[in-house]
C-alpha cells in the first residue's frame, strides 16, 4: 500500500492514481460528526456554506444542523456549533444532520469525486484502518485540513500517521498520537479564556484514540455527499 500527502491551505496537485482519499478533521468535525452518528443520526450531510447548509436543512425532514465559521465559534441560527462535548449529551433519535465547516467539509467537497472518501479523526481512526483494508485499497492520500497560517495543524498529521503506521502493520502506542492532539496549536487554544467556544472538554473526546468503532465512509446521494 502507497501513501501520499496533501495540505487543504496549499496549493498542490492531487495524486493521479489514490484510489482512497482520507480527509481528516481531528479538532473538531469529523470528531462531531462521529459523535453525532454514535448518539443516533440518522446521517450526516456535509454542506459547503452556512446558506446551502440552512437550505438543505431546512428541504430535510426533521433535521437538525452542525455549524462552525473558521476559528470555532458556532455559525448563528444553527442548532448546534461544532462541539463535541455538547452534542454528546444530545440524543438525535435517527433525525438526519446537516454539517457545515469552514476545513473538514471543504476538503470533503473538493475531493468528492474520489473513488473511495473517507472523513476521519482520532476517535475512528482504528475503524477507518478496517475498513480501507477492506476495501483492498492501493494508494491512500491523507488530506490535512487542519493546517492554517496561525495552525501548525499536527492534530490532523498525528491521525494521519496513526492511521498510516496500523496500515503499515505496526501497533504503535496511541498515547502520544493523543499527545499531540493536545499539545497541537489549536489544541493548546481549548480551555483558554480568549477562546470561550473552544471547551476543553471537546479536546478530551477529541484526543480520545478510537473512541469509536465505525469508519466515517462518505457516499454520494442524489447529487449530495453522506457520511452514514
Amino acid at each position: 500500500m502507497r501513501f501520499s500527502r496533501l495540505y487543504l491551505n496549499r496549493l498542490q496537485t492531487p495524486p493521479a492514481h489514490a484510489d482512497t482519499v482520507v480527509v481528516i478533521d481531528v479538532l473538531r468535525s469529523f470528531t462531531s460528526a462521529a459523535v453525532a452518528l454514535a448518539n443516533g443520526a440518522a446521517a450526516i450531510h456535509p454542506v459547503d456554506g452556512a446558506a446551502a447548509a440552512a437550505a438543505l436543512t431546512a428541504r430535510l425532514p426533521g433535521a437538525l444542523s452542525i455549524g462552525a465559521v473558521g476559528g470555532g465559534d458556532p455559525i448563528p441560527g444553527f442548532d448546534f456549533g461544532n462541539s463535541p462535548s455538547c452534542l454528546a449529551a444530545a440524543r438525535f433519535a435517527g433525525r438526519p444532520v446537516v454539517m457545515s465547516t469552514a476545513a473538514g467539509v471543504r476538503g470533503l467537497q473538493r475531493f468528492h469525486g474520489a473513488s473511495r472518501l473517507f472523513a476521519a479523526s482520532l476517535v475512528c481512526a482504528a475503524a477507518t484502518v478496517a475498513a480501507i483494508r477492506a476495501s483492498a485499497a492501493q494508494e491512500v492520500c491523507f488530506v490535512i485540513t487542519g493546517e492554517w497560517v496561525d495552525r501548525d495543524g499536527d492534530e490532523d498529521i498525528a491521525c494521519a500517521d496513526y492511521i498510516e503506521t496500523l496500515l503499515d502493520g505496526a501497533q504503535p502506542d496511541p498515547a502520544s498520537y493523543a499527545r499531540r492532539v493536545r499539545e497541537s496549536d489549536f489544541g493548546r487554544r481549548f480551555g483558554d479564556p480568549r477562546w470561550p467556544n473552544l471547551p476543553l472538554a471537546d479536546l478530551e473526546i477529541c484526543a480520545s484514540v478510537d473512541r469509536y468503532d465505525f469508519a466515517l465512509p462518505v457516499h454520494r446521494e442524489d447529487g449530495q455527499l453522506v457520511i452514514r
